[in-house]
């Protein structure tokens, strides 16, 4: 099994790496009907851009951990991807679907870090 922080961690990487912002961490290793035991939420500016940091997260998780998605979906319209790991999930999305969506809403029982943007 995947050591969870280092899967954070390199995903975290590769979203900046590729200017993603308003980067969130929502641990919901305490709430009994969450899909996964850590969600990080992201978004890009542009649907080139969200799958440009898709790309990243899969190629540089891969290289640094060694771990493939187990799943990932998206591309096809490139405005909400996600790619799933098993115990953590991460969704990068166009502002506008973000904010529609509102995950961060949807699971505010977990314990949400929100990670200063790099400029």
């Amino acid at each position: 099994m995947q050591d969870i922080n280092n899967l954070t961690t390199a995903v975290v990487e590769a979203i900046q790496d590729k200017k993603g912002s308003k980067i969130t961490l929502l641990d919901l290793t305490r709430l009994d009907s969450a899909p996964a035991a850590r969600l990080i939420v992201c978004q890009g500016k542009s649907t080139s851009q969200v799958s440009a940091i898709a790309d990243n997260i899969r190629e540089h998780v891969q290289k640094t951990t060694g771990a493939k998605p187990l799943h990932y979906e998206g591309y096809r319209n490139s405005q909400w991807i996600i790619i799933d790991y098993g115990s953590l999930t991460a969704h990068v999305f166009l502002p506008d679907i973000r904010n529609f969506y509102n995950l961060e809403e949807l699971w505010a029982d977990a314990e949400i870090k929100e990670l200063e943007d790099l400029d």
